[in-house]
């Protein structure tokens, strides 16, 4: 059946069912002291919520979670959940979308993962709190574009709801909530304890995880911070426990591991991108890293998006 915003609540109510599995749909509400939402089946689709005054409160199966100014609350689908003002708020004002969410975003907010299917993403700094709210004022308009001429420009965020009709209106929209994932995910992550790590490692460490595919060497890596390559293998090796060459083997395989999950690369080329020389090698390090060939690790990453933590215990439709 055919759905629009027209067709949907102002505001979501007790007992309401979430939006159609396959649409997007994306509103901004600010919700007086009172205001509640129970699905004892969970939704269909993905919720995220980004709250930009007062405070909520969610639960998802067994977990709860605080949701203050800048934070970034996702509930996958098919697990009971509530939401509401949280107590003692006046208000909680906020931003949110069902959809399906892009097999891309799981390695992003896995780092977050609270358990049943709850992803609590924060601190986000503050810096980019403007970013993320024009992010989804982009994906408010971008829902009502009717594919002829521009799509409108963002309005003032009141009361409001939009829906996605058509696959480039539907497209768009998800590309600004996937900015909205990155930044968020990106910027809240909570960085290794580098303390009594001597800058010039940490600084090595940082060129790995930025372009893991380059060709480095211990002698390229030594280069770039200014020390011969005996002396730089043996200050990582001791500050960190493991060889240079270990720790970019490592991190090659965190990039093809996301590769894998966000992209359709074939194998081949996801070693290729990773830095490894030849497909065989890339094949038998990942098993012996993941415990499963590329190829499994892929369709086993895809298959969680559908089916999250904690999804299998809870009552369904």
């Amino acid at each position: 059946m055919p759905v629009n915003a027209d067709a949907l609540p102002g505001t979501a109510a007790p007992g309401d069912p979430s939006p159609p599995p396959g649409l997007v749909v994306v509103g901004h509400f600010d919700q007086p002291a009172g205001y509640a939402v129970h699905r004892p089946r969970g939704s269909d689709s993905w919720l995220f919520t980004w709250t930009t005054g007062g405070h909520g409160r969610l639960h998802q199966g067994g977990i709860e979670a605080r949701a203050g100014v800048g934070d970034l609350v996702v509930l996958a689908p098919g697990v009971r959940h509530g939401y509401g003002v949280g107590p003692g708020a006046g208000h909680w004002r906020f931003w949110w979308a069902h959809c399906q969410a892009r097999p891309s975003w799981t390695s992003w907010l896995r780092p977050y993962d609270a358990g049943d299917g709850m992803y609590v993403v924060t601190p986000v700094p503050g810096a980019l709190h403007g970013r993320v709210e024009a992010a989804f004022g982009r994906m408010l308009a971008d829902a009502r574009w009717t594919g002829s001429g521009a799509p409108p420009g963002p309005t003032p965020a009141d009361d409001r709801v939009a829906v996605a009709h058509g696959s480039a209106a539907r497209e768009l929209a998800l590309c600004s909530l996937e900015e909205v994932v990155l930044l968020t995910t990106a910027a809240a992550r909570t960085p290794t304890d580098s303390s009594g790590v001597d800058e010039r490692v940490r600084r090595a460490q940082e060129s790995m995880a930025a372009d893991p595919g380059f060709p480095h060497t211990v002698r390229s890596l030594a280069r770039s911070v200014a020390l011969s390559p005996s002396r730089f293998a043996h200050l990582f090796t001791r500050q960190l426990g493991q060889s240079p060459m270990r720790a970019l083997r490592e991190a090659r395989l965190g990039h093809a591991a996301r590769l894998l999950e966000s992209t359709d690369l074939s194998v081949e080329r996801v070693a290729a991108a990773s830095g490894f020389a030849s497909p065989f090698h890339f094949n038998r390090v990942f098993r012996e890293r993941h415990g499963i060939p590329p190829g499994a690790y892929r369709a086993e990453m895809r298959a969680a998006i559908t089916v999250p933590k904690g999804a299998q215990s809870a009552e369904r439709p």
